[in-house]
């Protein structure tokens, strides 16, 4: 994978300040849905805030305020972007959270607005989450026939624990910033104004601590759930379940009414 100049990414904005590296999803008018290059210039801004001594704490954001991300960009959420191997957006998703398990500082997520979808396991995967009241998390793969597996579903069993991830993965059910917090989705609620200042305020508490621990005890969290974490990285269960998933139309008939704001009838697949 090629890494990114910072001057030449396109999909997201780069900024390091007060000992923290701010990134941001750059496609407000998506958004801030995410599509293959998004994910490749996320992971080299991960990286290159992982080296950086001028940093401490990495926060992940969305432009606007309408959006900390929808998710895959449904535009481009074909057969070819799940098949592409390597390249695959499911493939480079995954690479992401890896690269945010492997960073030594404490990564939050700035959550304000929709965090659907990829967007919601986005912010899960995050070490901390602190979302705005206007915030909005989220399932949408059955509701949109997206395939969704792997350590993106396992990670929510970490987090929620079985019943309450099958609850949210499952049903699709739109969820509040009060029920999040409640849930322990997320770690804190702040009003829209204030949502950046709280997040670093928490940065500086983080900052007052020794970064070498920090990373022991990130490393420790992650030590732990690791075995339950290969359990679903490395099953394809689309090929293992369903082979012709991206030939029976199913895919098609999702994406197609989501992009028609319809209700979709998957009858013909049950």
């Amino acid at each position: 994978m090629q890494n990114a100049d910072i001057a030449t990414y396109t999909d997201i904005t780069y900024n390091v300040g007060s000992g923290v590296a701010w990134v941001e999803i750059n496609r407000p008018e998506k958004l801030n849905a995410f599509r293959q290059l998004t994910m490749k210039e996320m992971i080299d801004a991960v990286r290159r805030a992982s080296v950086d001594g001028d940093c401490g704490v990495i926060v992940i954001s969305g432009v606007g305020d309408r959006a900390f991300s929808a998710g895959g960009d449904v535009e481009i959420e074909n057969e070819e972007s799940f098949t592409a191997g390597d390249e695959s957006l499911d493939e480079l998703n995954k690479a992401l959270y890896r690269e945010f398990m492997s960073s030594p500082k404490p990564i939050i997520a700035m959550v304000d607005g929709y965090a659907i979808g990829g967007g919601n396991h986005l912010a899960y995967f995050c070490d901390l989450t602190i979302a705005s009241t206007r915030s909005t998390f989220g399932q949408n793969g059955p509701r949109v026939a997206s395939p969704a597996e792997g350590i993106q579903v396992g990670q929510a069993i970490a987090v929620l624990g079985v019943k309450r991830a099958k609850e949210m993965w499952l049903l699709c059910r739109r969820i509040k910033p009060e029920q999040a917090l409640e849930w322990g989705l997320i770690n804190a609620v702040a009003p829209p104004e204030e949502l950046k200042a709280e997040v670093q305020k928490w940065a500086d508490e983080l900052l007052a601590l020794s970064p070498s621990v920090l990373h022991l005890v990130k490393r420790t969290f992650d030590e732990w759930l690791g075995p339950n974490r290969a359990v679903f990285d490395d099953r394809k269960l689309v090929d293992e379940l369903h082979p012709e998933f991206f030939d029976s139309g199913e895919q098609t008939e999702g994406a197609t009414a989501f992009m028609e704001k319809r209700r979709p009838d998957f009858s013909p697949w049950r």
